[in-house]
């Protein structure tokens, strides 16, 4: 069943008028063979100014022949329309559901003529409703496409990161505008031992097409729909060899925003773990090079080998990247303010006489809604496998929490409804996290490293805990399933729980510690006092460049009047090199007549 609009123009107006609130994600890709532990991982931020950080739940159920299931678009939540439910869901928990399924995002927009606006599916609900209908990556992908075919796709280009416990597939897939149902897409599996990501931008290239798609044979890893070439070729895009046809050039062509903004991201994490990578640094600065074809030449690989196998620790660890160790750093530059500050308020791009300039777009962003780091772990039951490490708010300030993806209760403090970007929740995470990010954003290099130092504790004491909760859950699991969900599901609940209540705790601490410009000196959290009991106060200031800038500005403005030791102005400065030149002539002529006398002396 599906619903159209009553009028074309209503559509029209929609595509100019409707914006993807989760435009700006980042997601890395690890498989088996290239993880520590042999789990498949998947991280996602979701990048928003209007998206509220909570996880979202749906318990498995089962429905009657002929129920419908409502649509409504994850950005908007417009009313989209109708499709047909399914008739057992599963049990989805954030972004990854019972059998340790795990979909991710990321919008490149791509062609915006492509946008099917009378379409139902937009890429919200199809994630979230294929996490309830499939068991492992290859049947998500099947029942995607077949969603998108039956029902028409009304968002713009997106990029899909899809995950079980044994593959990692990264799907592409645009619409084909209004009047043409369904969307051009391909999918490929990231080989095992590799890594990927993708940012907003395109990614898959080249690629051996698929003829017929049979989802369920082992060998076929790529799939692609029968148009994807053709469609292109119809549309005026493309009219290359098939060989040489490039599904990212050709329907999300490359510009400076693409690389810079999107594939810097990338960058980011394949450089911290293959320093092959750094070869490419000038193409993710915006330098691109194309062919005739347009077709770009000099483009990073799709995956990469790294060097060592990674860590769900690591990847938190590259989710928090500001471009530091590199000259983009954006703490190192006048606009970090006097507290070295890695972040820049939006817009993400600005003009100074009539010439444009942009800020960098870090990974790790004040305005991420929630962020998260997976594990699909095929040597565990499905009921205890699939962990969802779950954050909040900027990744760099955040704690990674470990939610099991079979639990049947989320954390309070993390549930859907507990507040929203209008509502200010004192029982909510989102809002207590960011208390502490935004209170850091003000003395950045001075307030951070506290937070860092919770982050660490928090996240290690997690992991430990993990490692705890996996051999006492297998032990209950064997004797009775259940029971062990149950137990997932209490050690989840305190998880969350007792994070949120340290963080209140680290935001009183930070208030107190940093109020009025001021540092309270401490040792393990507690302050230091005088002898007579009263509190020290260290009054840090500001770096020296920064006051010279000041001094610069303000001229005598703040000069202090009668003082023995004065400004040197300009004409001082004047004065004192002439005075110098005068010293050096001097010294030089005394020298050539000590030269002359002792000369005359040897005659």
């Amino acid at each position: 069943m599906r619903i159209k609009p009553i009028a074309i123009l209503a559509s029209v107006i929609l595509v100019f008028s409707t914006t993807n609130t989760t435009d700006a994600c980042t997601n890395y890709l690890v498989t088996k063979g290239a993880s520590t532990d042999g789990s498949t991982m998947v991280t996602y931020s979701a990048d928003s100014h209007q998206l509220y950080g909570e996880v979202y739940y749906w318990p498995a159920a089962k429905y009657k022949p002929g129920t419908m299931l409502k649509i409504y678009e994850w950005d908007s939540h417009k009313y989209l329309g109708e499709i047909a439910q399914a008739l057992e869901t599963y049990n989805v928990v954030g972004n990854m559901n019972e059998f340790q399924l795990v979909i991710g995002e990321t919008t490149f927009t791509g062609r915006e003529e492509l946008i099917d606006t009378l379409g139902i599916m937009d890429y919200g609900s199809l994630i979230y409703v294929t996490l309830q209908r499939a068991k492992n990556a290859r049947e998500a992908m099947k029942i995607m496409t077949e969603l998108v075919a039956e029902y028409g796709y009304c968002s713009s280009g997106e990029s899909f990161s899809i995950a079980d416990p044994n593959e990692v597939w990264i799907m592409e897939l645009i619409g084909k505008g209004v009047g043409n149902s369904g969307a051009v897409w391909v999918a490929r599996m990231i080989p095992d031992g590799y890594v990927s990501g993708h940012a907003n931008q395109a990614r898959i290239t080249t690629f051996p097409f698929a003829k017929e798609n049979n989802w369920f044979d082992e060998n076929q890893t790529t799939f692609n729909s029968p148009d994807v070439i053709s469609f292109a070729r119809e549309k005026g895009y493309y009219n290359g060899s098939d060989e040489n046809f490039s599904f990212s050039d050709i329907y999300n062509p490359l510009d400076f925003g693409g690389v810079r903004f999107c594939e810097l991201r990338v960058w980011t994490f394949f450089k911290d773990v293959n320093k092959d990578m750094w070869q490419h640094f000038d193409y993710v600065k915006g330098h691109i090079q194309k062919d005739e074809q347009g077709i770009g030449t000099n483009r990073m690989p799709l995956w990469i080998k790294p060097e060592n196998k990674v860590s769900p620790q690591d990847l938190m660890h590259y989710m928090r990247d500001h471009l530091e160790g590199t000259e983009l750093n954006m703490a190192n530059d006048l606009g970090a303010g006097p507290y070295g500050k890695p972040y820049r308020w939006r817009p993400l791009t600005w003009t100074v006489d009539s010439v444009e300039y942009c800020n960098e777009r870090t990974t790790a962003t004040q305005q991420t809604g929630f962020s998260f780091v997976t594990q699909s772990r095929s040597w565990m039951p499905n009921k205890l496998g699939g962990i969802i490490w779950f954050g909040v708010d900027d990744a760099a300030t955040s704690v990674y929490v470990p939610l099991y993806s079979s639990i049947t209760k989320i954390p309070h403090a993390y549930q859907q409804g507990n507040g929203d970007m209008a509502t200010f929740s004192e029982t909510s995470a989102f809002w207590i996290f960011n208390l502490v990010s935004n209170w850091a954003y003000l003395r950045y290099n001075i307030v951070f490293p506290d937070i860092k130092k919770v982050v660490d504790e928090m996240e290690a004491k997690f992991k430990q805990q993990v490692e705890e909760t996996d051999a006492k859950a297998l032990e209950i699991y064997n004797k009775d399933p259940n029971k062990a969900v149950a137990y997932l599901t209490d050690f989840s609940v305190n998880a969350g729980q007792s994070l949120f209540n340290r963080w209140k705790e680290l935001f009183k601490f930070l208030v107190v510690k940093y109020i009025d410009g001021n540092v309270k000196p401490e040792e393990n959290g507690v302050f230091k006092t005088t002898l007579e009991g009263v509190i020290k106060v260290e009054q840090p200031g500001y770096p020296e460049w920064y006051l010279r800038m000041i001094v610069e500005q303000t001229k005598d403005q703040l000069l202090v009047i009668g003082q023995k030791n004065k400004p040197q102005t300009d004409a001082m400065i004047t004065i004192s090199k002439a005075n110098l030149n005068i010293m050096i002539g001097i010294i030089v002529g005394l020298s050539v007549l000590l030269l002359f006398i002792l000369i005359k002396r040897r005659r």
